[in-house]
């Protein structure tokens, strides 16, 4: 049977659970019974069973053609009709028979292979949390979770699903976020950060401060979504419908034909049962349910199989900045102190003092903080001033984190502000006791995933990629840059996003990538609407075809490679399926082929193309497997990048001394600089030479795809060499000479631009080969995004 473009209510599938299995049941009962009989010579009874069997599977076959035709869809039902009828008009009783079998066969096998490829999407479903333990003093009751409200406290136990959003509270809470994210590892959230519902506790019990209503909570929209999944006919199907409109009438002239030329109805009724590709035809479908299904998986809701289908056809990628391809929260990217500071004491005291501040750039600075494991000290009297920052008592000082009530006119201020002014950066200042002692640049930094996912994207057929953005012209032009993009639209308001992607729209099929509440306008507009729906807007959620439950850019390319990949094999499925009917009936009209032959012979061919379909719930193979001890090999060097790039700012710190002055503060800079590149980063990159870069030469194919950052290698030696050598001259001669000067200059600048490069290259190059299980949407902290505007 052709498949209903409107979604079927629950207990139609139910009922058809049942009919299906009895249908095919009966049918080939009595298949066996005719068999039986006919062998210890009963013809009689051998004929009736038969007819029985046929009869059955014509009554349900009659309705199924009369509801398609009052859909005015004329299908090939309608042949299986007119096989079932022509057998028993010629008497060919064992034809119809196996005909009956072949279709129940056909339907029970396509709506098995149906459900298989559904499950995880109805995994999702039976996953919704139904109840929640809610904290009353010292009272645990249990609670139907509509009934959980904002703030109740609740109690989730190992193993049980958290039931709404919300933060934590208590001792630290180690979740399963498999459901959400596709995610295999379990991850920690310290108290006070948020959960999400649906996620399940894998470890003891947790309490969770209740943040939304269930209805409003991450699950129930996800669960909104996936009982959408799959309801819609994908336009591969409606071309299986196309094929079925030419095929009928072929085949009836065929028959008439064979009827004409030989005399013989037995002929046009062979020809008319190898004609009978209903289950054929449903293979399309069960392809793009199966790509649903694989893509769910990987934390990707599709609403549709037109969304799939539409996806796997588009060429241009329209896509929003802020959240999707930066990180969609700031972090920090320099902190500059005062000459008797340092710049993790000057973090330490802004992160202690920020650690009640509920602002987006204060939470940058306590991450940061923790990340770099400094110990934090309870603030007293914290007093938060709009517009200014957060005043509190630290280690019996007052620190001020914000905006100052005045300015300082230190050099070191001064090149903050430049930094933050070519940066594009908000600046935190840190006072304590009213004395300025540091500032903190902040920024919102370019996802580490973004480079190689648009490469892949390219790879699969986009061929135009745009970034529009709110942003000013400037941050938004260096990202493009960056990336590569084909074109940039910058201040764009909503209704100019609107516009901008149906212009897109007439002359290619587009995608909009999207995660606020201004882009769900925009995610309506394309012709595939994608909402970043981890930490997105609702809006942006409800208003897209397809949600990302991951906060990881690169699973819109696996979603890509999965709906170009069900595509294919649907059209194969079909177009396979239709030139091994029509061969069979061109045999079957040559009179070479019997209505009984025939109807086995079309039986394997449905089977088998079915089966064919569901290759599309297997992944595609990967061109490269990554080694398990390549994989360490690189989270080594990533976490070694993490804890240098901090300290290439000595470099540049060291030059800005030199350029002011050449006394003796200038010349221990010049040695602590000396020490960390002898000490430390030489040693790093000597070791990705000796053991990093071979082994990434088989996943990359050759030694060849790390030449390049090889010569990197060797002009930073030479460098840091360089710079050694002016160090002996300059301690020879007491200070750093003027003929000395301008070279040392050049030798520290250009060794800082050329490590903090080399440091991206390799994140996004290398280490994203080793997913960042941590923090799956971990941003490349040195690039990226500016925040734009002041603190508070």
């Amino acid at each position: 049977m052709e498949p209903d473009s409107r979604p079927r209510p629950a207990w139609w599938d139910r009922v058809g659970a049942v009919i299906e299995p009895a249908l095919l049941a009966v049918t080939l009962a009595a298949l066996l019974a005719g068999v039986i009989a006919w062998l210890i010579g009963e013809r009689t009874v051998a004929a009736g069973s038969w007819v029985v069997g046929t009869l059955t599977a014509l009554v349900p076959a009659v309705v199924w053609v009369v509801a398609a035709l009052r859909r005015r869809r004329a299908g090939v039902d309608l042949i299986a009709v007119l096989s079932l009828v022509g057998t028993l008009l010629v008497g060919e009783y064992l034809a119809g028979a196996l005909i009956a079998v072949m279709l129940a066969t056909g339907r029970a096998l396509d709506a098995a292979a149906q459900r298989r490829a559904a499950r995880d999407l109805t995994a999702l479903l039976e996953h919704a949390p139904r109840s929640a333990r809610r904290r009353v003093g010292d009272r645990v009751e249990v609670v139907p979770a509509e009934e959980v409200a904002v703030g109740d406290l609740l109690v989730v136990g190992p193993g049980e699903v958290v039931p709404v959003d919300g933060r934590v509270e208590g001792d630290v809470a180690v979740l399963d976020e498999s459901v959400l994210t596709g995610e295999p590892l379990q991850v920690e959230r310290q108290t006070g950060d948020p959960v999400r519902s649906g996620v399940v506790n894998a470890g003891s019990a947790v309490e969770v401060r209740a943040g939304a209503t269930a209805e409003a909570s991450t699950y129930a929209g996800i669960v909104r979504l996936a009982r959408q999944a799959g309801a819609e006919n994908a336009p591969v199907v409606r071309l299986a419908d196309r094929y079925a409109a030419w095929f009928l009438p072929v085949a009836l002239l065929l028959a008439g034909a064979a009827w004409l030329a030989s005399g013989s109805a037995v002929r046009a009724v062979a020809v008319l049962v190898v004609a009978t590709p209903c289950p054929l035809l449903l293979a399309a479908p069960v392809a793009i349910v199966s790509g649903l299904s694989r893509a769910s998986r990987l934390g990707v809701v599709i609403r549709s199989g037109g969304a799939l289908e539409n996806l796997g056809n588009a060429t241009t990628l329209v896509m929003d900045k802020t959240g999707t391809l930066t990180a969609g929260r700031p972090a920090v990217v320099d902190i500059l102190a005062a000459p008797d500071r340092g710049p993790g004491d000057v973090l330490r005291l802004a992160a202690s003092a920020d650690q009640l501040s509920p602002h987006v750039l204060a939470e940058a600075v306590v991450a940061e903080a923790r990340a770099r494991g400094l110990p934090l000290a309870l603030p007293a009297d914290v007093v938060e001033r709009p517009g200014r920052g957060v005043s509190a008592a630290v280690d019996g000082h007052v620190v001020e984190v914000g905006r100052p009530a005045r300015t300082s006119t230190a050099a070191w201020a001064r090149t903050a502000v430049n930094r933050a002014a070519l940066d594009g950066a908000a600046i935190a200042w840190v006072s304590v006791d009213d004395e300025m002692v540091g500032a903190i640049l902040l920024r919102d930094p370019l996802r580490r995933h973004a480079p190689r996912t648009l490469r892949r994207l390219r790879a699969a057929g986009l061929t135009r990629l745009i970034m529009l953005t709110g942003d000013r012209p400037e941050p938004a032009h260096e990202i493009g840059s960056v990336l590569g993009l084909d074109e940039v639209l910058a201040e764009q308001s909503p209704a100019d996003k609107v516009a901008s992607v149906r212009a897109e729209q007439q002359q290619a099929v587009t995608v909009m990538v999207g995660d606020g509440v201004n882009d769900a306008p925009a995610l309506a507009a394309a012709t595939v609407g994608v909402a970043m729906g981890a930490r997105g807007a609702s809006a942006s959620s409800e208003a897209a075809d397809i949600v990302l439950t991951t906060d990881r850019l690169d699973r819109l390319a696996d979603a890509m490679e999965i709906a170009r990949r069900s595509r294919r094999v649907a059209v194969q499925s079909a177009v396979v399926g239709m030139g091994l009917s029509l061969l069979a009936m061109a045999v079957a009209a040559l009179g070479l082929l019997t209505p009984a032959a025939g109807a086995l012979l079309q039986e394997g061919i449905d089977v088998a193309v079915i089966l064919n379909a569901l290759r599309a719930l297997r992944a595609p193979r990967s061109g490269r497997a990554l080694p398990a001890d390549t994989e360490r090999i690189l989270r080594h060097f990533a976490a070694e990048h993490d804890e240098l790039r901090d300290a290439l700012a000595q470099l540049r710190d060291a030059a800005d001394r030199l350029a002011v002055s050449r006394d003796g503060t200038a010349l221990e800079a010049l040695r602590q600089v000396h020490h960390f590149l002898t000490d430390r980063l030489l040693p790093h990159e000597h070791g990705e030479e000796a053991r990093l870069y071979p082994a990434l030469a088989r996943p990359l194919g050759s030694a060849e795809a790390t030449a390049t950052m090889s010569r990197t290698h060797a002009e930073i030696d030479r460098l840091a060499t360089r710079i050694g050598t002016h160090l002996s001259l300059a301690e020879a001669n007491g200070e750093v000479g003027a003929d000395q000067l301008d070279d040392l200059l050049a030798s520290l600048y250009g060794l800082h631009a050329l490590l903090r490069l080399h440091f991206l290259q390799e994140e996004e190059n290398y280490f994203v080969l080793a997913d960042d299980t941590a923090d799956p949407g971990a941003p490349a902290r040195s690039g990226g995004r500016p925040v734009t505007g002041g603190r508070r």
